[in-house]
């Protein structure tokens, strides 16, 4: 801006400060420089003039003024000690394979947590809002956006077994023999009623995925056995907020009807199958906005983020599950972004998750600790003993019954060892305490007894069965995750296999879950990849798209090795040479082959498959009726006397026995001529039995040297026609 705009625009300030006094009879400058205070809070002006005795005070060369930056200075403070603590305790290799990670950062919360409270502060509480809000979201984000969807789905059906049923029975079981243990005079726990049993039972009986990721992922259990523990504490997200949210609002009316019980199963599934709904809206809104982003590869990462935030916080408000709505949002954009956007976004989008993830799992640990040392905590050896045993009681009853169950469905049975790491790993976390903080004093006169319960079962779960069982891993065998990579020669196998399954399935007549991926694999081929992938990526096979990948992957980790993965000596140029000209011929080979010849070929092998199709019959129940019987001899009668007739043709000029002339009969190996020198007598005595031969008719020719006949063969036992051909004979 020149100079005499500042002139002009002073003049205009001190004109307008003279015609009109501001508020409080000061000056335009006087009423800026309080707006400035305002807004920092202390005086921020360098020079300030006192116009009743026109002084001047000095210019401050050093201020001090934390209150201005306090907040943002305490959460860098924090997210620093955490991930300093985070850093100590991996050097002390021998600590971190006995503990695991989520108990150090428990403890390192106590000692902060005591630290606070010696100097005379007020230690913070893990606030609910910033729970469900801020750190929980990034978590779930991360285990949605790299769930392996292929194991998740094969196994959705134990899943939802454990997540549904398996909750629910947890939550009845424990809070309605918590109730009976209630209502004991010797326990004191006379105020605790039915719904508030209840109430609390649906809190402590799921659980906790970030418990249950913290742990699990530092044994390397295998990947059967993660993903249901995993997929059970994602999924039960929804039976937790709907049984949470309607025992609350029954415990504010007193009563619970019939009605009620049917709106809580309506709600159940509007709680569900809607977060899932609004996740996939979302993710396809991703997918399809990363189509554009050719040109603009640096906001790439945003749209995966914010669409994610956009699809959770959606979910909340309407009540729906927030944690459902993030698994599918970042389960549908994955495969669809991944080959929309740059390698470098893609690494960006990786890292970024695991760090944020990162953050938000040690920020939850540690203020798990100092909440305990900060909140209001009520002491009842029986209420807090029993809540432990029926946790786990429920859970080891729980996962045996419906195991039972699922086992007579399951191919890949769930042995005894596999279900005592799934009874044994159902950890609780940060969820349960968030639930029970979010409850009001006033309908729940024993909030603090819940507290003080549910820290201890995650304490006992996270520090009893997080610390032992590793040793327990070891000690019984179990299969740990295989550390191999994935390579092309797997896929390939993969995918014939799938291919052979869905065959087999089809000849069955079975529609199983082979044949809904099937048809889902070719929808998505088809239609959804065209719409959400850019250019012709859309159109790449499977396992091109695979190897693809495979080579970026390799590329990337050779890079990042520093080239100590290169191979010591290089190909000649020689051997360079050669194989650039045998591409070279190849590429002109191909070159050499026109447009149509390419669509003659395309359409020959079609007219074969399909024809193929046509003469296979799918194999049922349905399908096992004489009609059919017949139908396939007829066409195997009609074959071999085609084939007779051929042999027939060229049959006087092959020196060869019958028996000869049998085997190359049912090989096939003949070509057809004009006519036979054979008699009937002879053809008949050479490749027939005479009780074969139903009747023989001369059917007349115009020709001298030929003769022809109408041969027509049956069954002996009930004289019924098979076939008929014709046979002519050269005079």
């Amino acid at each position: 801006m020149c100079r005499w705009q500042w002139d002009v625009g002073l003049v205009i300030l001190l004109l307008m400060s003279n015609a009109r006094p501001a508020c409080g009879g000061g000056t335009a400058a006087d009423a800026l420089n309080g707006t400035q205070r305002q807004w920092n809070g202390t005086e921020r002006t360098p020079f300030q003039h006192d116009h009743a005795n026109n002084s001047k005070k000095t210019f401050p060369v050093l201020s001090f003024n934390y209150d201005h930056v306090r907040t943002h200075f305490q959460i860098s403070l924090w997210i620093l000690l955490a991930f300093l603590m985070k850093l100590g305790l991996q050097l002390i290799p021998r600590l971190s394979s006995i503990v695991p990670e989520s108990c150090l950062l428990i403890v390192v919360g106590l000692l902060v947590g005591l630290v606070i409270q010696v100097v005379g502060e007020e230690p913070p509480v893990l606030d609910s809002e910033f729970f469900f809000l801020c750190l929980l979201p990034p978590i779930i984000l991360d285990a949605g956006y790299f769930l392996p969807l292929r194991p998740f789905m094969e196994n959705l059906g134990t899943i939802l077994m454990f997540a549904v049923l398996g909750t629910l029975w947890n939550a009845f079981f424990v809070g309605g023999l918590l109730y009976g243990v209630c209502q004991v005079d010797s326990a004191h726990l006379a105020g605790v009623d039915l719904l508030a049993c209840l109430l609390f039972g649906s809190m402590v009986s799921a659980v906790d995925p970030v418990a249950v990721l913290a742990v699990f992922e530092e044994i390397h259990i295998n990947e059967l056995l993660f993903i249901l523990v995993f997929g059970e504490s994602l999924l039960n997200d929804a039976v937790t907020v709907v049984l949470y949210h309607l025992l609350e609002e029954y415990a504010g009316v007193g009563s619970v009807s019939a009605q009620d019980v049917g709106l809580g199963v309506l709600s159940f599934l509007v709680v569900s199958l809607g977060g899932v709904l609004v996740g996939a809206i979302f993710g396809v809104m991703a997918a399809f906005t990363s189509r554009f982003t050719l040109h603009n590869r640096v906001i790439e990462p945003l749209f995966v983020f914010l669409y994610s935030y956009m699809a959770y916080l959606s979910a909340e408000v309407f009540h729906l599950s927030g944690i459902m709505a993030l698994i599918a949002c970042g389960a549908t954009m994955h495969p669809y972004v991944e080959a929309n956007v740059s390698h470098k976004s893609h690494t960006t989008i990786k890292y970024f998750l695991k760090m944020w993830s990162s953050v938000s799992e040690t920020l939850i640990f540690i203020f798990l600790g100092v909440s305990t040392v900060a909140g209001p905590h009520l002491w009842n050896w029986t209420f807090v003993t029993v809540t432990i045993l029926l946790c786990l009681v429920a859970r080891v009853l729980g996962v045996v019954g419906l195991t039972f169950i699922i086992n007579k469905f399951r191919v890949i049975k769930l042995t005894t060892k596999d279900q005592f790491i799934v009874a044994y790993g159902g950890l609780r976390g940060a969820i349960a305490f968030s639930l029970g903080f979010l409850l009001k004093k006033e309908h729940f006169p024993m909030r603090n007894l819940f507290l003080t319960a549910i820290i201890t079962l995650i304490f006992f779960t996270v520090f009893v069965q997080g610390m032992t069982i590793r040793p327990l891993v070891d000690l019984l065998a179990v299969k740990r995750k295989q550390g191999s990579k994935h390579s092309i020669n797997e896929e390939i196998h993969t995918q014939v296999l799938d291919h052979l399954l869905t065959g087999v399935a089809h000849v069955c007549g079975q529609y199983g879950h082979h044949h809904w991926r099937d048809k889902l694999t070719r929808l998505d081929k088809q239609y959804v990849k065209k719409w959400l992938i850019a250019g012709e990526r859309s159109e790449e096979p499977q396992l091109i798209a695979f190897y693809r990948t495979l080579a970026v992957n390799q590329a990337l980790e050779l890079l990042e090795s520093g080239g100590d993965m290169l191979p010591s000596a290089g190909p000649s140029t020689n051997s360079l040479e050669t194989l650039k000209s045998k591409i070279q011929e190849n590429d002109q080979s191909l070159a050499r082959i026109s447009k149509q010849r390419k669509e003659e070929i395309r359409r020959i092998l079609r007219m074969t498959l399909q024809n193929t199709e046509q003469k296979l019959h799918s194999y049922s129940q349905h399908t096992q009726d004489e009609a059919w019987t017949l139908q396939i001899l007829h066409r195997k009668q009609a074959e071999m006397g085609r084939k007779i007739s051929i042999f027939l043709a060229d049959a006087a000029k092959l020196q060869v026995s019958p028996v000869q002339r049998r085997a190359r009969l049912a090989s096939g190996e003949l070509r057809e001529t004009a006519s036979s020198p054979l008699t009937v007598d002879q053809c008949i005595s050479t490749f027939f039995e005479p009780r074969h031969i139903f009747n023989i008719e001369k059917i007349p020719l115009r020709t001298t040297n030929q003769k022809c006949y109408k041969m027509t063969l049956c069954k002996p036992s009930n004289d019924k026609i098979v076939s008929q051909f014709i046979y002519t004979h050269s005079v």
